[in-house]
């Protein structure tokens, strides 16, 4: 098969995002609305007119673009090898010590320049 042939065609990739637009102004419009409706009710329909817009928002280029990188993110999120709990506390131990060793070097160097210049000034 030609590489173009492949590729999955996207149409009407412009009237989506219209619908999507649509939809989520429609649900904010409601929300607002409705605002005398428990609250609940309001959630349920904002999460499930959310859930079709993201829908919809997949079966575009754009969107399936993004579907794809969430799934690469994921799948190098895997590969991730978290620190033990014992080289976690050390990497805590380290940079506090580093922390308060830069803020007594800073205060030093405050304490000095400040001494200097009330010599300067009198």
């Amino acid at each position: 098969m030609t590489a173009a042939a492949e590729e999955k065609q996207y149409r009407l990739d412009g009237l989506k995002w219209l619908v999507i637009l649509l939809l989520v102004a429609g649900a904010i419009y409601a929300n607002q609305y409705f605002s005398a409706e428990p609250i609940l009710y309001r959630v349920i329909g904002l999460v499930a007119t959310l859930i079709v817009a993201g829908f919809i928002s997949i079966q575009t280029a754009k969107g399936a673009s993004v579907l794809e990188l969430a799934y690469g993110a994921r799948i190098e999120w895997r590969k991730v090898v978290w620190p033990t709990k014992q080289e976690r506390n050390q990497t805590t131990l380290i940079v506090v010590a580093v922390i308060l060793l830069m803020a007594l070097i800073l205060w030093g160097i405050d304490s000095l320049l400040s001494w200097i210049a009330s010599l300067i000034m009198g």
